[in-house]
Order: C-alpha cells, then sequence, then structure tokens
C-alpha cells in the first residue's frame, strides 16, 4: 500500500517536474537547464515530501541534481535500461545513514535514536509524443510514514485479534451449549456419507462390471459360450441371488433351459404360459404386493421372492432372466431390481447379435433353395478335411452328384417343379449326411458330398445309397406327381485321386461324367481307385459340358 502511494506521487510529481520545463526535448537531449527552470528545480524538495532528486538522460547521464556533485555521473542501475526505458516505474526501498539524507536535522535526535533512516528511491520515465527522453529519480524519506503505517498496522491487527477472541469466545460458548445437538448431527450427516460412498463405489462397481459383461458377450461366438459367461459374470455382479436363462426354441412353443448359477436349476423346458412376466410382458416380482402368484417354473417354492424379466431383442421375447433370493438376503435383493434389469438388457442385446451373426454366417454359407450349404463353404470345408487327413491319416472321399435331365423337369413342368425336384435331391442328401459329413449344392443340378473316416467301399456303399434313396424319391407337383428323378454319381478318394481340393473336385467329376456316358443313373469310381468298379470314360472338356447341359436324343 505505501509503495502504490509513493509511486502515484512520483508519477505526479514527474508530471509536474515535465510541465514546468521550458523545453523538454532540448532539456533532456543537451542537459542545459535555464535559469528558470534551475529555479523551479531548486525549490521543488522544499515544496514536495522528497528530498532529492535527479535528471537522467536517455542513456542513463544525470543532466541535474539537487547535489551538484552528482551531475555527469551515469547510474550504474542494470534496472534503468531494462525498466524505466520501456516506459515503466522503478521502485526501490533501502534502508541508508542519516548523513546520506539530506536536510535532516540530526540535532533533533535523541543518542537512543537510530541511525538510518528508510529512503524510498523512484525512477519515473520522462515520455514526450512516445519518446522515451530521459528519467527522474525521487528520493522521499518515508520512515515517519512508514512507523506510522506499521503502528497503524499492529493496532489493527490487535483490534482484529481482540474482536476474533471475543467472536471465538462466543463461538465456543455456543458450540459448548449445543455440543451434544451437533455432534448428533455429525454423526448423522457421516453416516449418511458413509452410505451414500458405499452406494458410489457400489454403483461404480455395477457400472464396470456391467461394462466388461457388454465387452465379453458381445465377443462371445455361440449361444453356449454366452450363457457360460453370463453364468460367470452374474455370480459376481448380483452375488445376492440365483438364477437361471430361458431361450425361445426355434418352434417358439417352449422355452429351453440354457444356464443357471449360485446354486440356482433351470428345467429344460417350460411354457411361456407357465410364467407370469411372459403372460404379462413385463418385469413380474414375486414379493412385492399382498397377493402373489407363484410361476409354474419356480415350483418348487419356498416363498422367497423373485424377479422375472422378459427378455427382448428388436421388440421381440427371446428368453427369460429368472432371479430368486438367497436365504436372509432378501433385502439386498429387493435393492437389486435395477441392476438386475440392466443384466438383462445386456443378455438380450448379446443373444440378438449371436443370432444375427449366426443369420447372417447361414446366408453366406448355405444355399436358399435347398438349404444345403453352397460353394464356397463346400471349398473350405474340403481344405480342412484334406488337411486333417493329411495330419491323422484318416480316410476321405468326396461324392459329385448331377440330376439327370434336369433340362427336361423345366422345360416340360416349369422352373417351379425344376425348383421342387432340387429341394427333394438335397433332403435326400441331408438325411445321408451323419456326423461330419457335409452337403452342398455347387450350382444349378449339381451337388457334392463331403464323407471324412469314410473308407473307400463305405464311401462307394453310402453312394449307392443315396442313389436309391433319391430313385425312391416322389414328387408332387400340382394334382399329379412328377416323373421319377435319377442321378449320376462320382466318387473320388483322398489321397488316390488327389491330394489338392480342386484335384479331387476333378477327379469326382470326371467319375460322374463316366456315369453319365454310361447312361445314367449309376455311380461311377474315378481313374485308379481300388476295387472293381470301372474307371470313366476319357471325355473332352467341350464335349462334356454339351453332354451335362444337353440330355441325349434318346433321353429326351
Amino acid at each position: 500500500m505505501l509503495e502504490s502511494d509513493l509511486r502515484h506521487q512520483a508519477a505526479q510529481l514527474n508530471t509536474q517536474v515535465m510541465s514546468h520545463l521550458e523545453n523538454v526535448d532540448v532539456t533532456f537531449r543537451t542537459g542545459v537547464i535555464g535559469e528558470h527552470d534551475q529555479e523551479f528545480l531548486e525549490l521543488l524538495p522544499a515544496t514536495s515530501d522528497i528530498y532529492r532528486f535527479k535528471l537522467f538522460d536517455d542513456t542513463g547521464q544525470v543532466i541535474w541534481s539537487t547535489r551538484a556533485a552528482e551531475i555527469g555521473s551515469v547510474t550504474n542501475k542494470t534496472d534503468f535500461i531494462a525498466t524505466v526505458a520501456m516506459g515503466n516505474i522503478l521502485y526501490n526501498h533501502e534502508e541508508k545513514p542519516i548523513a546520506e539524507v539530506d536536510f535532516f536535522d540530526t540535532d533533533k535526535l535523541d543518542a537512543s535514536a537510530p541511525s538510518t533512516r528508510h529512503v524510498a528511491e523512484i525512477y519515473t520515465p520522462a515520455i514526450k509524443d512516445g519518446r522515451f527522453l530521459g528519467a527522474i529519480e525521487f528520493y522521499s524519506d518515508i520512515t515517519q510514514v512508514r512507523n506510522l503505517f506499521i503502528t497503524r498496522v499492529r493496532l489493527s491487527l490487535f483490534v482484529l485479534c481482540s474482536i476474533a477472541l471475543l467472536a471465538l469466545t462466543a463461538v465456543i460458548v455456543v458450540l459448548y451449549r449445543t455440543n451434544l445437538q451437533q455432534v448428533r448431527v455429525l454423526r448423522a450427516r457421516a453416516e449418511k456419507e458413509r452410505e451414500l460412498m458405499d452406494d458410489q463405489l457400489r454403483l461404480a462397481r455395477e457400472v464396470r462390471l456391467l461394462g466388461e459383461l457388454n465387452e465379453w458377450l458381445q465377443s462371445s461366438r455361440s449361444l453356449d459360450e454366452l450363457f457360460d459367461m453370463v453364468s460367470r459374470f452374474m455370480t459376481h455382479i448380483l452375488p445376492e441371488a440365483e438364477g437361471s436363462v430361458y431361450v425361445y426354441s426355434n418352434s417358439r412353443d417352449v422355452l429351453d433351459g440354457c444356464a443357471s448359477w449360485n446354486g440356482g436349476t433351470h428345467k429344460a423346458h417350460i411354457h411361456p404360459e407357465g410364467c407370469w412376466g411372459l403372460r404379462r410382458g413385463r418385469t413380474y416380482e414375486f414379493g412385492a404386493s399382498e397377493i402373489d402368484f407363484v410361476c409354474e417354473h419356480a415350483e418348487p417354492h419356498d416363498g422367497r421372492p423373485y424377479f422375472c424379466f422378459p427378455i427382448l431383442a428388436h421388440g421381440e421375447t427371446v428368453g427369460l432372466l429368472h432371479l430368486r433370493a438367497l436365504e436372509d438376503r432378501e433385502e439386498c435383493f429387493h435393492a437389486s431390481k435395477k441392476l438386475a434389469q440392466l443384466c438383462a438388457e445386456q443378455i438380450s442385446m448379446a443373444i440378438a447379435n449371436v443370432r444375427m451373426r449366426d443369420q447372417l454366417h447361414d446366408q453366406s454359407v448355405r444355399d436358399p433353395l435347398t438349404g444345403l450349404f453352397n460353394r464356397r463353404h463346400m471349398t473350405e470345408t474340403l481344405r480342412k478335411s484334406i488337411n486333417r487327413s493329411q495330419q491323422t491319416g484318416a480316410p476321405l472321399s468326396l461324392i459329385a452328384v448331377d440330376v439327370d435331365h434336369f433340362k427336361k423337369f423345366n422345360d416340360t413342368h416349369g422352373h417351379d417343379a425344376g425348383d421342387m425336384v432340387l429341394r427333394a435331391v438335397g433332403a435326400a442328401l441331408e438325411q445321408g449326411c451323419d456326423r461330419d459329413e457335409v452337403a452342398c449344392r455347387t450350382g444349378g443340378e449339381e451337388f457334392t458330398l463331403i464323407l471324412p473316416d469314410n473308407t473307400p467301399e463305405d464311401a462307394m456303399t453310402r453312394a449307392e445309397k443315396l442313389r436309391q434313396a433319391v430313385e425312391a424319391v416322389s414328387v408332387r407337383y400340382g394334382e399329379k406327381s412328377l416323373p421319377r428323378i435319377t442321378i449320376s454319381v462320382g466318387v473320388a478318394h483322398y489321397p488316390a485321386h488327389g491330394t489338392m481340393p480342386q484335384d479331387l473336385m476333378r477327379a469326382a467329376d470326371d467319375a460322374l461324367y463316366a456315369a453319365k456316358d454310361k447312361g445314367r443313373n449309376q455311380v461311377q469310381v474315378a481313374c485308379g481307385a481300388p476295387g472293381n468298379i470301372a474307371a470313366p470314360l476319357p471325355v473332352q472338356g467341350q464335349q462334356r459340358e454339351t453332354q451335362k447341359s444337353s440330355p441325349p436324343a434318346s433321353a429326351a
């Protein structure tokens, strides 16, 4: 505060000096002080609070001073150029001997008085029209003002301390009188804050577990893996409840039990009408009303409260999440309803995603007409089967199938009839598959059957049974039955007829065309196969395509 006042006074004195000088520019540039200016400058200490001042040019050289001996000297202060020349006021407070303070009467001092005085040195820039001309340094004895200021501050602090002490005393008295009540309030508040903190920690844990549950469920590859993840996570997320999950079967007439946890059990199948949550289309909470009805799937019931959450996905009910309170955990169980609802939503989204992924995968590998695997899946499966046979030495056979005179069905009875024929052949192939065997429709009226772990003799037997099964099929179209369906079959064995997928497929196709050349409706094995079945006839590529697309005149 004192420094701020001194800076303000120095700025006023600077203005006063600059305004009284006859020619400021000439004075600071040449250092020549006129007679009138000399009189004014000499009278200034007597009419102000300063006892000494100097004028500097822009290089820091003294051009005038109340002490004539200082004229011509150069200031040694490094802050002169850095601060004053930039247009700022430089303030310096020092304690100097009394002898250096001009006009101070030392005779009036007591012997015990201090031998030093507090002096403020203030440099103010001399600026005109935005140009730095020099500086004016003022010396002021601030001892009395400083002592008075310190005395007032001490007095103020004493008064404030006295007031604070009185106030503190009053507060202590008030606190003492209300201590018991405040302690009770503080304890209640602390307990409430502790409960709030516990709730915050519990909520943070629940959010973290829900996030982890969602991440794991979204990465599951199958429903079985998904329900295993659900069982493990629900044990941690809802430790106060036992539970189980049910999912609608493909027929949607029953729900299949898929998983249970925390000591809970699930039935193999339940009916939708046996659950009040599914019947009412919303969450059912047993034990929340005066009158409750037990769901059939919750029998036998021991009176414990439970939840039934319908699992919804894309607006459709896909399953049921059933939770029942563990013994002596009913209070915590009711408080977990919202969290349980969030878990049901996470499970529903995960089930929908897995089913959608399965549907998209089926669409990418299935033939839409017959439901058999397509050529893409057949090629990939054959490659994997060959790799497995190379590693284990297990036998592998490939059967190529082509419907005889298929064009005749389309031309005579229409394409709808042809589609029915393809479906019938596809169904016969699918019924003939077992274990890891794969039936595929590779295009048009062509089919392929991959038979891992089948010896060449078994593969030939399977091919003949397939031919007989197709021949026995009767397809009705409208009010009449279509002509008898026959197939030509070619069989190739790994590794006798090839070690690469394309080689094995080519060998099976060659055997297939050999069967057609020999009159159709028969089984032929590729050239070089074991057994006593004849090898295929050599047929050139263009002739083979012609025979495949156009039946012989006699067949037509």
